[in-house]
């Protein structure tokens, strides 16, 4: 039961009605890490906080408990790698705001997709993607260096979207002049659609020994915990229910009992209702794996 408990296990939660009702939702499943956006994920313009409202997030948090251990996910709409100038900018903005709305909440991780290069090619795309982050994080009170930290997420592979590979990620790691305030996020969904077996002890551990030599286990400042609607090298983007996908419920057990996952916030992407049974289910799926 104690090993559960140290488990930093939640959801990503909805912002509908206030920030802090994020944090109420989380408690309402006994979550102890947190995923929220900070603002609407696909619009560019973001509303301005009512009044009170950091205060109630942050005071809500706290007592949670969750304060050290939420992470916000940047807008869709971002692209750190577009070749188009104009929407280029647009990106570096809504990226820079977003990491100023999460300092005003004190979330300490904001989790971004890598960004799509849209025919530029991969090299093109991953130098633009580490200026593009040099910018953001150089600019104005950001440049001081004391905000939150950017979680460079896995990616399924679709299209030309960039980060599906360990490579792509140490790439970007070591152009950004701002890689000592970059980590990563993985996604087990996307994972498995990028390639990465990992679904048997063996496949674990040769996985997590080739991101270690690439970019280093430190780097992990969260992981998504997802289901995949499609198997291995699919390159498609399908969240499913803990042991409902091609994953499978067993092949959780290696992250569930992973020390150096310990301290490190994971959360579900996966579908549910205003009710959080979902939620419910799969987190309770993934604390039976723990210590088994």
């Amino acid at each position: 039961m104690a090993a559960v408990k140290s488990l930093r296990l939640g959801a990503h939660m909805s912002i509908a009605g206030g920030m802090d009702l994020a944090v109420e939702r989380a408690c309402r499943v006994e979550a102890t890490a947190l995923q929220i956006f900070v603002k609407s994920s696909n619009q560019w313009a973001a509303r301005p906080f009512a009044t009170g409202e950091v205060d109630r997030f942050r005071a809500a948090s706290r007592e949670a408990g969750l304060d050290r251990y939420t992470m916000a996910h940047t807008s869709y709409l971002i692209n750190l790698a577009s070749p188009k100038p104009d929407l280029l900018e647009r990106s570096r903005a809504a990226l820079g705001a977003e990491l100023d709305r999460c300092a005003e909440l004190g979330v300490p991780y904001l989790v971004l997709h890598p960004g799509s290069h849209v025919g530029a090619g991969e090299e093109a795309g991953l130098a633009a993607v580490a200026s593009s982050l040099d910018a953001v994080m150089g600019a104005g009170k950001r440049a001081r260096g004391d905000d939150g930290m950017i979680l460079l997420e896995t990616t399924a592979g679709q299209g030309t979207n960039l980060g599906s590979s360990f490579e792509h990620l140490a790439a970007i790691l070591d152009l950004a002049a701002c890689s000592d305030r970059l980590g990563v996020c993985i996604d087990t969904c996307h994972l498995l659609a990028a390639g990465y077996e990992f679904r048997d002890a063996r496949s674990f551990r040769k996985m997590m020994r080739r991101f270690d030599e690439l970019i280093g286990l430190q780097r992990i400042g969260g992981v998504h915990l997802n289901d995949s609607k499609t198997d291995l090298g699919s390159r498609k983007d399908r969240h499913d229910h803990i042991g409902d996908g091609f994953i499978g419920l067993e092949s959780f057990r290696p992250f569930m009992n992973d020390g150096r996952f310990r301290d490190v916030p994971m959360v579900l992407e996966t579908p549910k209702g205003d009710d959080l049974a979902e939620d419910r289910r799969n987190l309770a799926l993934l604390r039976g794996l723990v210590g088994s």
